[in-house]
């Protein structure tokens, strides 16, 4: 049986431009919503997002490469390279069981948009030739294979707020079924422009605190009034644990366990009492072949909306049974906001860091609990435990769920 571990970790977060500056964020709480600086939101309704500040790509790029790559792709790359740097991976000789797995939910929505305004204004001629294999959402997965030559695998699922997860779980499956030996796989997303901005915010999905951005994104909290656009990179170095173990590299922890479900019930809204959650949160356990009383710990999907929050919380207490009241939970997004397609990688980095470092990110912002959410989600401050084994839920619009479980690296031996 083929073993999964992870040896990699790279990021580009609202809160640092590496794995370290951004884990000490969310540690401490440190939230890195802020009013929108790279457009002119004053006259909209939602004027605050979890943008990734001081970025700045000429630091892995050349000028033209800058020009031409989407935000997603560059965030992509930067965090490829931590990741691959971490590992310690040597890319130099054979790489045909090398491959990359990166989840993208829009993609570069606002070269769309301001491409669509240049043809309208200058015709044709207008239009880059580098436009089309620029936007396309398999980019990301696409230029890192290329800049890394990761000659497998190359794919990118596109399922919304899952994207990531997916993407980190059907990696799994790929080194699980011998098609590769290791894969680079999370979530990149870059979607923060007005058109985007608007269009959430006119569903009604937004919160609006724009006047306390620090405390707009507040998970499972009574006063939530709406989810924090975000933004990033998350990427996971995972491989066949043989593979890992001949080239001596630095263990975080084990994959175990992947699972997905789909509500069938609506666009946007998650299905009544958290059904399609529940079933995808037991189908990764028994994937991991574990009893709900092992889980030790979940980084929720959590975005600060009230359905989301009251139907995921509701799930775990179906899914866990009496056991859901002994469960740490906490959701990062308090921290992050909703960094969309890139929130699975992001969550399952911190993930990997919480199993390995005995540590659990809190709540940030969770002042006045939901009565409506009645478990344990860990308010505002850090939590030094043991965590055996660890859960990360995504669930995105159109009723697509995901959820993938970890274990620390000695948690089934050998």
């Amino acid at each position: 049986m083929r073993k999964v571990v992870i040896t990699g970790l790279g990021m580009v977060s609202p809160v640092g431009l590496d794995v370290n500056s951004s884990w000490q964020s969310a540690l401490n709480g440190i939230s890195g919503v802020a009013p929108i600086q790279s457009f002119d939101a004053t006259h909209d309704s939602v004027r605050i997002a979890a943008e990734v500040k001081n970025f700045n790509p000429s630091l892995l790029m050349d000028s033209k490469e800058v020009r031409r790559t989407p935000r997603f792709i560059q965030f992509a790359v930067s965090a490829a390279k931590e990741a691959i740097d971490n590992a310690g991976l040597d890319l130099s000789g054979k790489t045909e069981r090398y491959g990359c797995s990166i989840g993208v939910g829009i993609g570069s929505i606002h070269d769309i948009y301001a491409t669509s305004i240049l043809l309208n204004e200058g015709g044709p001629k207008k239009v880059s030739p580098f436009f089309i294999p620029y936007v396309i959402t398999n980019m990301a997965a696409g230029i890192v294979s290329n800049r890394f030559k990761l000659q497998g695998p190359n794919i990118c699922p596109t399922t919304a707020c899952t994207s990531g997860t997916h993407a980190i779980g059907e990696a799994f499956l790929y080194i699980k079924e011998g098609m590769a030996d290791v894969m680079i796989c999370g979530g990149s997303e870059a979607a923060i422009c007005e058109i985007t901005m608007v269009g959430f915010g006119n569903m009604k999905a937004l919160s609006k605190n724009n006047a306390d951005p620090k405390i707009a994104s507040r998970p499972f909290d009574k006063n939530r009034d709406g989810f924090v656009m975000g933004e990033g990179a998350g990427l996971l170095v995972i491989e066949e644990k043989e593979h890992a173990l001949a080239r001596g590299a630095h263990i975080y922890a084990e994959l175990i366990g992947y699972g997905m479900s789909g509500d069938a019930y609506h666009i946007t809204s998650p299905s009544p009492h958290g059904d399609g959650a529940k079933r995808c949160m037991k189908q990764a356990l028994a994937s991991a072949k574990l009893k709900g009383d092992e889980v030790d710990y979940i980084n929720a999907h959590g975005t600060s909306t009230y359905y989301n929050d009251m139907y995921e919380s509701e799930a775990v207490a179906n899914a866990f049974g009496a056991h859901a009241k002994n469960l740490a939970i906490s959701s990062t997004k308090g921290v992050t906001g909703h960094c969309l397609g890139a929130a699975g990688g992001i969550e399952a980095v911190f993930l990997a860091k919480t199993i390995a470092e005995g540590i659990i990110p809190p709540t940030a912002n969770l002042q006045e609990p939901d009565p409506l959410c009645p478990l344990d989600y860990v308010p505002r401050h850090a939590r030094e435990a043991k965590i055996r084994v660890a859960m990360s839920n995504s669930f995105g619009f159109g009723g697509t769920n995901g959820c993938i479980v970890m274990a620390d690296k000695d948690f089934r031996g050998d």
